[in-house]
């Protein structure tokens, strides 16, 4: 073989559209071994002081000690995907309301350093969840917040592998899925008032995605709000009613773009 074809095998090789056996021939059948973790995004959102947060982990050991990271887990013989997402978060916070789905899969190559650089050894996928909570709902179960503590989403720093990637992917479908479905009555208490509802959004969307008075009446016209009749005292003011979730009155309007802006 010339020397100007090794090279364009080795660019090849290099640039993983071509994988070559030791004998500089074309492996056509080879097959990746994996190992498959699961990685929570966890937000949850402070109403109150109007944070959107994520929990974070310092890591312990290599690779990335002392980075932060999302809670993750490999999965273990016999477990599911969902389960070994719910076996780690309830290994960190302790919560009534919670909505969970699976965001994505991370897999490309060398997003984990102890995947083998020759490409034929273990790689690593992660498995992405994400879960939407309330703050003043959420209890951690770790008291060393130097180790397992909410973080702004606004100011995260560099984080393991490629979760500020993930982290990314979650926040644009957290939000996607505000705009069009009903996750927020998943974490809001049975009963609400409309401006619970509307810190929710206000914490998640930014403060000029909706003005209150057009978001109420908006949402009311719909008709999957229903007014129990019955009132809370916040504070000063008048007290606000309570409101319920109607998931029969909204099945018509399931996945239909921009329901709640």
């Amino acid at each position: 073989m010339s020397a100007k074809i090794r090279a364009v095998n080795i660019d090849a090789y290099r640039s993983n559209k071509l994988l070559m056996n030791p004998m500089g021939q074309p492996r056509q059948n080879h097959l990746a071994d994996f190992k498959v973790g699961v990685d929570n995004v966890i937000f949850s959102v402070d109403t109150h002081l109007h944070r959107l947060l994520v929990l974070l982990v310092k890591r312990e050991d290599q690779p990335y000690q002392n980075y932060w990271s999302f809670p993750g887990t490999l999965v273990r013989m016999g477990e599911t995907l969902e389960g070994a997402a719910h076996r780690i978060l309830s290994e960190k916070i302790a919560v009534k309301n919670l909505y969970l789905e699976q965001l994505y899969t991370f897999g490309n190559p060398g997003r984990d350093p102890r995947e083998a650089p020759d490409q034929y050894g273990v790689r690593y996928l992660s498995v992405s969840y994400f879960a939407l909570i309330r703050y003043e709902d959420a209890q951690l179960m770790s008291k060393n917040l130097s180790q397992v503590s909410w973080h702004n989403v606004a100011a995260i720093p560099t984080l393991a592998f490629d979760h500020n990637q993930i982290l990314d992917y979650g926040y644009q479908r957290l939000r996607n899925k505000l705009e069009y479905s009903p996750i927020a009555f998943e974490v809001l208490p049975e009963l609400f008032t409309l401006n619970d509802l509307f810190q929710l959004y206000t914490t998640v969307l930014g403060e000029d995605f909706a003005d209150y008075s057009n978001f109420r009446s908006r949402l009311l016209k719909l008709g999957f709000l229903k007014d129990t009749g019955q009132k809370i005292s916040k504070g000063v003011g008048r007290p606000a009613s309570l409101f319920r979730f109607d998931a029969r009155a909204f099945a018509p309007l399931r996945d239909k773009p921009l329901v709640f802006v």
